[in-house]
């Protein structure tokens, strides 16, 4: 008999679209866009968490997003910078921990002395987790796996699934429970791909900003009667 999941997601994934058209159709900025999305990421992980979720992942910037428009580039690493500065101690307020995962390799000295002192200001909260997943790419982190296996020594034939997950960026996090992405969009686009094995995926037709908590409510909810099978 299929089951139905009985509780809400330990780990759950934002794929934030649509920032960008919502701007388009509200006559703003792109930047102006981005920085509402992430007042609405705000508001949505401290809901989630309220509702009992333990991780919640949100897909801020990909390894893909440094091909956009320069200009688009720096004022979202500017915008991430303000946030990491300025809203951590609001977060740090609501017991909630800061991580951020990504490769990070072309991540200027300034926002990566701000990532340090988020995750540091937040390391000992215990409420819940908000990951930002920055200059990030689900295939490169598998990449970054298996190089760190190399550079140990390790042997093709002792590699295992559970070696792997140990090299992952944060290899404490698990496994993905559901990854909702607005705007219309149906794909991961590079997002967890690895802790996304059995994810259960729910797409919304609005844009991210016009994201709401009464949203959210009725995903948690579907995400209760969806079958879990796990290959069963």
């Amino acid at each position: 008999m299929k089951e139905h999941s009985d509780t809400v997601p330990t780990h759950l994934g934002l794929i934030l679209d649509g920032n960008r058209r919502w701007a388009k159709e509200n006559h703003k900025t792109v930047a102006q866009g981005h920085r509402q999305g992430y007042q609405n990421l705000k508001t949505i992980a401290k809901a989630a968490i309220n509702h009992g979720v333990q991780y919640v992942s949100a897909y801020v910037f990909s390894t893909e997003n440094w091909n956009r428009d320069r200009q688009e580039v720096e004022d979202l690493m500017k915008l991430l910078k303000w946030v990491l500065k300025h809203e951590a101690k609001e977060i740090h307020k609501d017991n909630i921990r800061i991580r951020v995962i990504g490769s990070k390799t072309k991540i200027g000295a300034s926002l990566l002395t701000a990532i340090h002192d988020a995750e540091t200001l937040t390391e000992h909260n215990t409420r819940g987790t908000l990951l930002l997943c920055l200059d990030y790419g689900g295939q490169q982190e598998i990449v970054d796996a298996t190089k760190q296996m190399i550079e140990k020594g390790i042997k093709t034939d002792e590699i295992t699934i559970d070696m792997i997950q140990d090299h992952l960026y944060a290899p404490d996090v698990p496994a993905v429970d559901l990854i909702i992405r607005t705007s219309g969009e149906q794909r991961l686009s590079n997002f967890m791909m690895w802790r996304s094995a059995y994810s259960e995926l729910l797409f919304s037709q609005k844009y991210w900003p016009d994201y709401g908590e009464d949203d959210l409510s009725k995903d948690l909810e579907q995400y209760k009667e969806l079958q879990r099978r796990f290959g069963k």
